[in-house]
């Protein structure tokens, strides 16, 4: 079985995801353009990454891992649905309270889930199979870290510092939590790549 992962999750030193009232992406994800290696994108809206050959290496190791991935209607909605597809080329479970209007049936581009974290999780490991699935977006990591759900925390350390917003684990309910390793650090071109194991 793979596991259940964050990803690689852009925060600022500060330990931000975000910065106000939904700021300071251009400076968290300056990363993804500064590199001479191109990472394909599957969105039409989202065009394809230009990183670091370090940063290339463990990004294609890592999305030949995943499966499926997990987010928030939140984030689904802020993206607008990258345009119809994901980026990483794979079906996308979004939870949510109500379904979008304009999705009434699941596809292979998107499937909802409106019964909690754990009916989430479980179709996206169903969809995954042996492969990993990946959180995307803070209220998801918290939401399956709070549900003993989360294998593995992933961030990419950027150097900036954004003085507020919204962190990686906010709001926690059951901290503080520990974590084994780092298990991998990779330095990239302006981002420093951690992963570390939640301790059971």
């Amino acid at each position: 079985m793979g596991k259940i992962t964050t990803g690689a999750t852009t925060m600022s030193l500060d330990g931000y995801i975000a910065g106000p009232e939904e700021s300071g992406f251009d400076l968290l994800f300056q990363w993804y353009g500064n590199g001479d290696v191109e990472i394909p994108s599957a969105s039409p809206d989202v065009p394809p990454f230009r990183v670091s050959a370090a940063s290339a290496a463990l990004i294609k190791r890592e999305w030949a891992n995943t499966g499926a991935l997990l987010v928030g209607r939140h984030l689904y909605d802020m993206t607008n649905a990258w345009g119809g597809r994901h980026p990483m080329d794979l079906t996308t479970v979004v939870l949510t309270h109500r379904r979008p209007d304009d999705r009434p049936e699941d596809d292979e581009n998107f499937v909802f889930v409106t019964d909690g974290i754990e009916a989430a999780v479980a179709k996206a490991k169903e969809l995954a199979g042996e492969k990993d699935v990946v959180v995307n977006g803070g209220q998801m990591a918290r939401q399956c870290l709070e549900a003993g759900l989360l294998d593995e925390v992933g961030v990419a350390l950027v150097p900036v510092v954004l003085g507020g917003g919204k962190p990686l684990f906010g709001e926690l309910g059951i901290a503080p939590v520990q974590f084994d390793g780092p298990v991998a650090v990779v330095e990239g071109q302006g981002v420093t790549h951690l992963r570390y194991r939640v301790k059971n």
